[in-house]
């Protein structure tokens, strides 16, 4: 079966546009809870880096000298502040995602995303934009306990039989997970992405409407 699996964060969601919210947010209740500085910013600059891990990475390189209780707490402000800007309409996808989506699954291409993402979070995103008129199922990282990706997307690639298709994602991890799994690693020059890690790529694209092109083009 031919299909494709999409990171959501920094693929088909602008996490850009919440990101600073959010964080700063949390890092305000965590000076209130007297377990972070008020003087010291929000590192924000280091979550972009590391976009794109697993949140108990996300949190151990973020608060390295605080309990896991802290960090706990803090994964918790921190999604809760998501959740309730992307129902806000603070987020948004980026241009053309729906209409590639759509054309794609006209084309009877099976459309799945595997994210890093929390499920609530996730869900929050598909369903303020209703993306499961095109997509099959949302995969995420909270059904592994090995927080691998590239074991999520075998997960897909056995459960749906999938034998060609590609992975489009922003970072190192999708990458890795296409071709753990024998699919076409399509690296997106979005928001989060670092261009050592799209060297390693089989194509690479710089706007969501190219991907139809490129489909088309190498028959992926």
């Amino acid at each position: 079966m031919q299909a494709i699996i999409f990171d959501m964060d920094g693929t088909l969601f602008q996490t850009d546009r919440i990101l600073e919210l959010a964080l700063d947010d949390t890092f305000q209740l965590l000076v209130e809870m007297n377990v972070w500085e008020k003087e010291k910013p929000t590192p924000i600059d280091t979550y972009r880096r590391i976009m794109g891990v697993p949140l108990p990475v996300v949190w151990e390189t973020l608060l390295p000298s605080h309990s896991l209780e802290v960090r706990h707490a803090a994964n918790e402000i921190f999604h809760e502040r998501l959740i309730d800007n992307i129902k806000k309409g603070n987020g948004a996808l980026y241009p053309e995602v729906q209409e590639v989506l759509r054309d794609l699954r006209e084309q009877n291409i099976e459309l799945y995303v595997a994210s890093n993402g929390q499920t609530p979070y996730l869900q929050a995103i598909v369903e303020q934009y209703d993306l499961m008129q095109w997509v099959t199922e949302v995969f995420s990282i909270d059904q592994i306990e090995s927080l691998d990706k590239t074991e999520l997307v075998g997960d897909i690639v056995r459960k749906y039989s999938i034998h060609h298709g590609a992975v489009v994602g922003d970072r190192l991890s999708d990458i890795n997970a296409a071709k753990g799994n024998g699919l076409t690693a399509i690296g997106c020059r979005f928001d989060f992405a670092q261009e050592e890690e799209l060297t390693q790529a089989d194509l690479v694209i710089s706007s969501f409407g190219e991907l139809k092109n490129i489909l088309v083009e190498k028959a992926v």
